[in-house]
This record gives C-alpha cells, sequence and structure tokens, in this order.
C-alpha cells in the first residue's frame, strides 16, 4: 500500500519551490498536487494524457476549451487530453490533486 497525507505533499512541495509536486507514478496513471496562490497565473499548457483535478482547497475559475466554471474545495473537474485549460481569477490560495491517464511524461 501506499498512503499519503496532504500536509506532509504540500510541505515537500514548498521545500521543493515548485507549484508541482508528482508523488505518485504507476503504470496507468500519475497524482500529483499543484499550487496557486491567490492571484497568481497558471502557466501550463495542454497535456497529452486525460485529467482529473480534484480540489482540495481554495477558490477560482477554470476554463477548459471554451466552457468556465467556478471551483472550490471539493470540485472535481475532468479535462481530456489536449484541451487548453487553464485556472483564472484565483481568489484563494488554490490546492489541487491532479490525476494523469496515461501518467505524466
Amino acid at each position: 500500500m501506499k498512503a499519503f497525507r496532504l500536509d506532509e505533499l504540500e510541505a515537500e512541495r514548498a521545500a521543493n519551490d515548485g507549484a508541482y509536486l508528482q508523488f505518485l507514478r504507476e503504470r496507468n496513471m500519475s497524482v500529483g498536487l499543484y499550487a496557486l496562490n491567490a492571484g497568481e497565473q497558471d502557466p501550463q499548457q495542454p497535456h497529452r494524457q486525460d485529467e482529473v483535478y480534484f480540489v482540495v482547497s481554495g477558490r477560482a475559475a477554470i476554463t477548459v476549451g471554451t466552457e468556465t466554471t467556478q471551483v472550490a474545495r471539493g470540485s472535481v473537474v475532468y479535462v481530456p487530453a489536449g484541451v487548453p485549460h487553464k485556472f483564472h481569477h484565483i481568489s484563494e490560495d488554490l490546492r489541487v490533486l491532479v490525476v494523469f491517464s496515461p501518467p505524466e511524461s
């Protein structure tokens, strides 16, 4: 079994000075913690993998393709491979679990 604690993952991500920490990689998927602070810009580009975002904390809007929705703690968003997407109007520090399938390369 592999088990993780969000507070420990957040500390590791912060210690590495990065917005993203991949903490699990398996044959068919990978999982990471993504962090954007209030007012920050989301620099990501479309990925070659399908993604699922689970918002752990914070508030923002996300645009996927041409659709926009508000997200907050508990929100789940699916992003198909290759589709442009960005978090924006981040009003509270955002912490998001990201699942890639297949694993992010």
